[in-house]
Parts: structure tokens; C-alpha cells; sequence
């Protein structure tokens, strides 16, 4: 039985217990809100308070990644980085920092609105239930947050903001010269004056008003797009690429995801890769995030090189022009723009039966194949061990560099929306398409050497280059190198029209459209035309409007024509709208899809600056406190940013571009959002499932023997995620009603790194119980209630200790390393046992240190010592540099390896004395026999070889 649960009999009548640390966590929590103890001033605007302890002091920005509010609540898992960013900004805030640390909602998405469509309630009533569940949990916590600053997604007054923010990259086009985004009206006076040419030349005043925009959307970093887009129809919507898991299913839900063409809006983070590249060696990011965005974004040089055909070249991106003597075929994606242009009426003469599909003409052949190609997956299409299939569309194109006629195929495993979705087809140089070229009885030309003694198939290695010339055309590679034969060939196709360097990405860019309800509207409205056009800031926000029905109406996936209908569409009255936006009352029409989620993630750090502002995202003069650079150099942004590593390309990508864009406007100061970043490890569990393979409540499980059973059941145990449908939840309400949250968030802290993975283990929490209480018998007598303080002063040992002690928990919190700062507090708390009072000279500074992990016990022990004002903002105590040199050093004693005897000798005893000391110390185990050599590592070992 824990201490927790011990008879009320048992307990001395002021001793530290659950009961007790409930009414002090309870009273605490009360006197930091009215008290407004964790609001961190401004330098300006209503937020600004000149007599605040910390106002003027260097800042610090402290970040949570805002919470998804679920109707599940928090498990114990939820909080782990809560806890330690709020550890983190108590210390900061006690060693002088003004501390900005504010917590806020991603309240739109998916799950609310599944809700809403299985039950009607709309996603609003759920999600603000959901927030207010969530932030009593939080305050149960006692986390310092700036509760004014609380903001949430789907608040008008936020995503007014958001809106504001797409219109910005609307109103934008990218200044490749410049490496930045500069407005579109900058773009069109360029145009007027005649310094940009236009597309074909034409004078822009000449040009046709349909015409003039055409060129400016084309230009927009936020654009319309008609493209294949990944198709879940599982959820109603369309997702970004990111969305997408590696096996081809949509992240939420993991319903299968399809290709589809449709008009979507689209945000141009391309233009932005080399920047995105290249400053994240500017950023304190862990190593495995920042390869994991270089591999999304996955820079390519090559080249591309047109492939004449009689209805216009197909064009291609290739990383090895080098081998293009050996491109024997080529393949285009089912869904490619060319493929309807270049099928004839009937097969060519002498076409092969195996590349015709059993059909009896190019467009049967086409047509089925595009059916079965359109069921799949990019993962099942893209799979090495897939059969390879395909069809010939009919049609040649001429290889520019031989001359010779390839046959051009249609191929799943080639997909629309990477590259130019064709490729050239070099057999001898990669396995599929050697594996295709076996299949469809192709050519096989190999343009590089194999390694000596190699026997297989396709090589992919480095070699010279051979059979590539053309003397005829002036070009001879062979026997070159793979990057002097890159060179040259890129030269030539440069040179003769057939191509050009380039460079591409793996990157696309960011679909940006949801066909769904609960999100932020677009500010877009379209005109007679239908050409886009962007509302003026007077009419932000545009609201979410009631619907009756929040379901999307999906499409039939066989039926290419048909489009999906979006809950906005139906309301008619709001999508047709009369507008007066500079030239007169019009009729226009709404967009009806929304945002995705990631909006208001990509920005929301920002208005946390400024929340009350609503003038401004925030007033300059405090974006640039809170997020500007600190020297030449730096990038800026908040100064810790703690969240799971499983955003790493989502969320981070895309608030990375939007902070980017606003840096490049003038609206920002740093040109990063998130200076370093810190991945909290998960907290996982053991779940348990009986011989059906159904999970049993985990709380309900005892082991016997080794054995575990659910009653008389013997139940099987995995270890893994903690999750309600394993039935292994254990809630932090649950903890704090059976030990207190201080207990709790010590318990959270001590487990382990805060960046590891560790598991939950319910029973092991009595041992930062136990802390706790000696932590509260050091100051308070569990009889009487009184101080057993006193004012004498430590004794030598007490006092080197609790230096030692200080020393290591400010290194220890600096460097979050908030386990091993713990076990030093524990180490001290036990060398107070033996004192019948604390010293006041420790006790304060054991409270102190205490304060950051446990602040509400904390608090109330500061204010028992006498103090009457919160701890939050006392100095957080300093070693003496005096009293952290040793007196004594023990050296361990080796005989041959091993550990025979140990001495203590003085700190500054010379290597002589420390010598003598040690074969003193082992003269037993020599037994009269003389040392060969004896090694004195100073200060840490002696070693002696007899």
C-alpha cells in the first residue's frame, strides 16, 4: 500500500499527503491567476508594464507545440513537454529572464467535424467543450502560462489573421534575382515599364485585361491550380503529399489515397527550397529533423532534355544526362497531358502484340490501362517488386542525341505529379526499367562501364562512359567520368536546343485547398470570369457561415468527370454574394473549399506576441523583442521551441515558408520561426490482450509468477503506445487525486532524458512522493506544524554540498537535463535527514531549486520561511566558487586491473604523497611483492601493476 493510501490513522496530523498538496495546489493555482504571476510584459501596447520585476530584462520565448483539443482529454503522455517547458521558463524566469511562455488551441481539422457528421453537434459546440476540458486539465498542472495570451484557430479574431496572412502571399510573387517575395503590384509595375518582358514579348499594353491577369496569377505564390491531387475518399478531401503515409494511405484515418485531377489552391514553397535548404545549418535543431527535411525538399541537379515527337516534345528531368545514348524507350504517367495528343487512331505497323494490352486500338489500350493504373496507390505504383506493366500509346519520339526512334509507353510506375511525369528510359543503367525493357522485349544499350567481373543486369554505379558518341553531332563522352560527362552533355543540349541544366526538387508544391467544412474560409471570391480575386482587408474576417449538412458528398472514384461538393457550396445565399470592391456593386461567388489545418499552425507563435492587437498580427516593436535576432547572423525566432519529432515536414515545412514570406514583406524580423527545437521523447506503456486478442483493462492486470492475468485469464503483454482503445490509459487527473500534481510533474521529469522514450510505470510514482514529503519534513515538523529551522549556520560538509548541489542543477536546467537535476536534490534532501533542523542557509536554497519541478509545495514552503511575495521571480541560488573545491580526493586503487582498496588523501596532495598513500592502501594485496609500476591518474585513479 502506498503512503498515499495509508490509513488516515497512520498520517501525523501536518505531514505532506495527497489531501494536503490538493489544497495547496488548488489555493496556489488561484493566487497565480489573480495575481497575474506568469503575465510577461511588453515592451509596448496594452501588454507593456514598466513595474514588473522582469520588465527590461532579457527575454526569453518559450514554445509549446499547441495541442489538437480531443474530446478524449490528456493521458499522462500528453503533458511530458508541457511540464518540462514550464520547468524550463520557472528556472529562466528565477535566473532573471522575462519569460514568454503562453499556451493556445489547433482547433480545426478532421475529427470534429467526423464527429459532427455521425452526430449532428456542430464542430464548434465539441471543440470549445474540448478547449475548456483541456484547460482545466493544464491548470491542474500548475503550468506558469501567460493566460492571456491563450489563443485558439478557430477564434474569429485569430484566423481574421490567418486570412490576412494568405492574402499577403496572394498579393506576392517570387523575386528569383532578389531570392525573396516582393507584392504583385511591384511585379505589374514592372511590367508596365517595360523592365520584365511579358511571356511572348508583347508590349504590356497591348495585352488584354483577361490576358494581364493571366500573367500575374501565374506569377502569385498562392494560385490556382488544376493538377492531380492525392483523392481520400475516405475523408471527403484532398491532402498535401505530406499527408500521405509511405504506404500510400492518408495520415488521419489511414483510408486509402487516390490520384485525381481537380482545381485546387496551391502555395508556391518550391520557390522557397533553396532558402528552406540552406538555413537550416542556421537553426539548433536536432540532426535527425534537419535530414529529414533535406530529404523532403531533396535538391536535384540534372538537366532537362527534349525528345521531338510530330504533336510537340516530350520533355524530361533527368539527374544522369550522361546516359541519355541509352535512353531506349520512354514512359509517360497514365494521367500525362500528352498522352491523349499522341495516340493514333490504330496501332503503327509493326507494333509488338505485347505492347498493345490485348487491344485492338492505342486509345482501348490507353484507356483500360489508366482505369486499372487510377485504383492504385502512389505506393502500389511505385512498388520495386510490382510486376512491371504498361502500354504503347502509338507514338515515337526521336532520341536527341542519336536520332533514333524510341517507342513512347504509358506506365504506372511513372506518376504525374513528380518531375514532368516522363521520363527517359535507360534500361542498362536502372532496374525497373530494365525489368520493364525484359517484359515489353526493348533495347538494352549500357552508356557506363560496369565494375570488372560484374555479371548482373542493370548497373547503377559510378563508371566511365562508353558507347556515347555522335562524331556526326560533335559529341563524344566516352571515356569520361560521370560529372565530366554530365557537364559536356549539358553543354551540348544548350548548345543545340535539345535541353538545359536544371535543377528540381523532390518537393512539391503545398496543396492548399480541403473540401471540408470546419476550417478557415478562403478570402477569395470569383468573378464572371472566374478568375480569382482576393477580398480587401475591410472585409476580414470572412466567417464561417451555419450549415445544415456537414458532410462532404464524395465523387465516384470510376467517374473522372465528376467533382466533390463541399459543405460551403450548399449555402447558396452566402457562396453568390453582390460586393462593391472599388469598381461598383458585382455579383461574384465565394471559394467553397477551406484551409487545412496546418493554417493556423503556421503562424500562430506570432500572435501569441500580441494577442490583444487588432491593428496588427502584432505591433513591430514586440515581434522584434520577442523573435528578432540577437546578433549579425542570427536567424531569430523563439528561443526553445519542444514538440514531438513527429513534425518534422509537416508543420515545421510549412511554418517555415509562411514566416519566410512574412520576413521577405517587411512584417517580420527574424527569417526563422523557431530558433532551436527540442524532441520530447513519448511515454509509452504496456497493454494487454486476451486469448481473443482483445485489450482488458491494463489497471485490472496482476502478475503471478511472472505470468499476467485479467482474473482467472492469463492475458498477453505487449509494450507500446498508450492509448484509450488499448484500454492502458492512466490520465494525469488520476495521478494528481492519488498523489498531487507536483508529485506527478516530478515523477514526469525524473523518469528519464526529456528527449527519450520511456515507459509508464504507475507504482514507481511513490518514489517522487517520498521526495516530496522529505523535501516538506525538512522545513515543517509533521507533529506540530511548525518550522524546524534554524538560523545556526550549516556545518562544513552540509554546506559543501548544497554548493555542489547548485552548481549542478543550474548546469542540469540549462541544459535540460531535468532527470539528473532531480537526483541532486534528492542526494541533498537525503544528507538533511540526519539534522535535527535545516539550516535556513539551506533550506531556502533547497526551496528554491525545488520551485521549478514542484512549485506549488514550493510556494508554500516559501512563504512558511517567511517570505510574502511568490518565489517565481526570487533569484535562483549561485555556488559559491569557494566551497565547490574539494578538500579530499578518493582515489580507487587498481591491482592489475582490479579495484584492491581505496585512499583519501587531500586535493592538492602532490603525485608523490597520492603514490605512497595507495601502495599503502594495498599492501595486503601485493603481499610483499614489488610494484613494477604504479600510474597516478590525478584525481580520479591510481593503478599498480605488481
Amino acid at each position: 500500500m502506498s503512503e498515499a493510501a495509508a490509513p488516515a490513522t497512520d498520517i501525523p496530523p501536518f505531514r505532506y499527503t495527497a489531501a494536503l498538496a490538493e489544497e495547496i495546489e488548488h489555493r496556489w493555482q488561484d493566487t497565480w491567476e489573480r495575481e497575474g504571476t506568469f503575465h510577461a510584459p511588453n515592451p509596448a501596447g496594452p501588454l507593456a508594464d514598466p513595474d514588473h520585476p522582469r520588465a527590461g530584462a532579457e527575454k526569453l520565448y518559450v514554445l509549446d507545440m499547441f495541442p489538437y483539443p480531443s474530446g478524449a482529454g490528456l493521458h499522462v503522455g500528453h503533458p511530458l513537454g508541457y511540464i518540462g517547458t514550464d520547468c524550463y521558463a520557472r528556472y529562466q524566469r528565477m535566473a532573471g529572464r522575462n519569460v514568454l511562455h503562453a499556451m493556445g488551441f489547433d482547433a480545426f481539422g478532421l475529427p470534429a467535424e467526423q464527429y459532427a457528421v455521425q452526430t449532428g453537434t456542430h464542430p464548434r459546440t465539441t471543440t470549445e467543450a474540448n478547449i475548456e476540458r483541456y484547460k482545466a486539465q493544464l491548470r491542474r498542472l500548475g503550468l506558469g502560462h501567460d493566460e492571456r495570451r491563450s489563443v485558439a484557430t478557430i477564434e474569429t479574431d485569430f484566423y481574421r489573421w490567418t486570412q490576412w496572412i494568405f492574402l499577403q502571399i496572394f498579393n506576392s510573387w517570387y523575386d528569383a534575382d532578389a531570392r525573396k517575395a516582393r507584392p504583385v503590384a511591384e511585379l505589374i509595375a514592372e511590367f508596365e515599364g517595360g523592365t520584365r518582358p511579358t511571356p511572348d514579348g508583347r508590349p504590356w499594353a497591348e495585352l488584354t485585361v483577361g490576358e494581364r491577369r493571366r500573367i500575374v496569377d501565374d506569377h502569385r505564390l498562392a494560385y490556382v491550380s488544376e493538377a492531380p491531387v492525392n483523392w481520400c475518399p475516405g475523408l471527403g478531401t484532398v491532402l498535401a503529399n505530406e499527408e500521405v503515409t509511405a504506404d500510400g494511405r492518408s495520415e488521419r484515418g489511414n483510408f486509402p489515397v487516390f490520384k485525381r485531377n481537380l482545381k485546387q489552391w496551391m502555395m508556391r514553397i518550391t520557390a522557397y527550397g533553396d532558402r528552406l535548404l540552406e538555413d537550416l545549418d542556421t537553426l539548433d535543431w536536432p540532426e535527425p529533423i534537419k535530414l529529414q527535411q533535406r530529404n523532403w525538399i531533396g535538391r536535384s541537379t540534372g538537366a532537362h532534355i527534349e525528345f521531338p515527337t510530330e504533336r510537340g516534345p516530350v520533355r524530361v528531368f533527368t539527374t544522369r544526362p550522361d546516359t541519355v545514348f541509352g535512353a531506349t524507350y520512354m514512359v509517360l504517367a497514365p494521367e500525362h497531358e500528352l498522352v491523349d495528343v499522341l495516340v493514333p487512331a490504330a496501332w503503327p505497323e509493326g507494333t509488338k502484340d505485347a505492347w498493345t494490352g490485348g487491344h485492338a486500338s492505342p486509345r482501348a489500350a490507353v484507356e483500360a490501362y489508366r482505369k486499372v493504373a487510377a485504383a492504385k496507390t502512389d505506393v502500389e505504383r511505385q512498388a520495386e517488386t510490382k510486376e512491371k506493366t504498361g502500354v504503347f500509346v502509338g507514338a515515337w519520339a526521336t532520341n536527341p542525341v542519336t536520332g533514333g526512334q524510341v517507342p513512347i509507353f504509358i506506365a504506372d510506375y511513372v506518376l504525374a505529379g513528380y518531375g514532368t511525369g516522363a521520363i527517359m528510359a535507360v534500361p542498362a543503367q536502372d532496374e525497373r526499367d530494365w525489368d520493364f525493357a525484359e517484359v515489353f522485349d526493348l533495347p538494352i544499350v549500357r552508356t557506363v562501364q560496369p565494375a570488372e567481373g560484374f555479371a548482373g543486369k542493370a548497373w547503377t554505379g559510378d563508371g566511365p562512359a562508353i558507347n556515347s558518341a555522335a562524331p556526326e553531332r560533335g559529341l563524344d563522352l566516352n571515356g569520361l567520368g560521370v560529372a565530366d560527362a554530365k557537364a559536356r552533355i549539358i553543354e551540348w543540349l544548350e548548345a543545340n536546343g535539345h535541353g538545359a541544366g536544371a535543377v528540381t526538387w523532390r518537393l512539391r508544391d503545398w496543396l492548399f485547398s480541403r473540401q471540408r467544412y470546419w476550417g478557415e474560409p478562403f478570402p477569395i471570391v470569383y468573378d464572371e470570369t472566374g478568375a480569382p480575386i482576393a477580398l480587401p482587408e475591410s472585409m476580414l474576417p470572412v466567417e464561417l457561415p451555419e450549415v445544415e449538412d456537414f458532410s462532404p458528398k464524395t465523387f465516384d472514384p470510376e467517374d473522372a468527370g465528376s467533382n466533390p461538393e463541399t459543405p460551403l457550396s450548399r449555402r447558396r445565399d452566402w457562396v453568390e454574394v453582390e460586393l462593391d470592391l472599388g469598381d461598383g456593386p458585382k455579383r461574384y461567388t465565394r471559394e467553397t473549399n477551406v484551409m487545412p489545418q496546418w493554417a493556423g499552425s503556421c503562424w500562430y507563435e506570432l500572435r501569441y506576441l500580441d494577442p490583444t492587437d487588432s491593428a496588427r498580427f502584432a505591433e513591430p516593436e514586440n515581434e522584434a523583442y520577442w523573435m528578432g535576432p540577437r546578433a549579425a547572423g542570427d536567424c531569430g525566432g523563439t528561443d526553445l521551441y519542444v514538440g514531438g519529432a513527429e513534425h518534422a515536414v509537416l508543420h515545421l515545412l510549412y511554418a517555415r515558408f509562411w514566416h519566410k514570406v512574412l520576413y521577405d514583406l517587411g512584417h517580420v524580423s527574424s527569417f526563422e520561426p523557431f530558433r532551436r527545437l527540442f524532441n520530447q521523447g513519448m511515454i509509452q506503456a504496456y497493454a494487454f490482450t486476451d486469448p481473443r486478442g482483445a485489450y482488458v483493462p491494463a489497471e485490472e492486470v496482476v502478475e503471478v509468477d511472472g505470468r499476467w492475468f485479467h482474473g482467472d485469464t492469463e492475458v498477453t503483454r505487449e509494450y507500446g503506445k498508450m492509448g484509450k482503445s488499448l484500454k492502458n490509459v492512466v490520465t494525469p487527473d488520476d495521478m494528481c487525486a492519488a498523489y498531487g500534481a507536483d508529485t506527478f510533474r516530478v515523477y514526469e521529469m525524473s523518469m528519464g532524458p526529456l528527449e527519450v522514450s520511456r515507459p509508464w510505470e504507475t507504482r514507481a510514482v511513490v518514489g517522487s512522493y517520498r521526495f516530496l514529503q522529505r523535501v516538506w519534513r525538512a522545513v515543517v515538523d509533521e507533529q506540530t506544524g511548525a518550522l524546524r529551522v534554524t538560523d545556526a549556520p550549516a556545518d562544513e560538509a552540509t554546506r559543501r554540498l548544497l554548493h555542489k548541489v547548485i552548481d549542478g542543477v543550474r548546469a542540469d536546467m540549462e541544459g535540460i537535463r531535468f532527470n539528473t537535476a532531480i537526483a541532486k536534490l534528492i542526494e541533498l534532501t537525503n544528507g538533511l535527514t540526519r539534522l535535527a533542523e535545516t539550516p535556513r542557509e539551506v533550506a531556502e536554497p533547497l526551496v528554491l531549486m525545488v520551485a521549478p519541478f514542484a512549485p506549488h509545495i514550493a510556494e508554500e514552503l516559501w512563504r512558511r520561511l517567511g517570505h510574502d511575495t511568490s518565489l517565481a521571480y526570487a533569484d535562483f541560488p549561485t555556488a559559491d566558487p569557494a566551497l565547490l573545491v574539494a578538500e579530499t580526493v578518493t582515489y580507487p586503487v587498481q591491482v592489475n586491473g582490479k579495484v584492491r582498496g581505496r585512499v583519501e588523501v587531500a586535493a592538492d596532495a602532490s603525485e608523490d604523497d597520492v603514490r605512497s598513500a595507495a601502495l599503502e592502501a594495498v599492501a595486503g594485496a601485493l603481499a610483499g611483492k614489488e610494484p613494477r609500476k604504479v600510474i597516478v591518474v590525478k584525481g580520479r585513479m591510481v593503478s599498480v601493476v605488481a
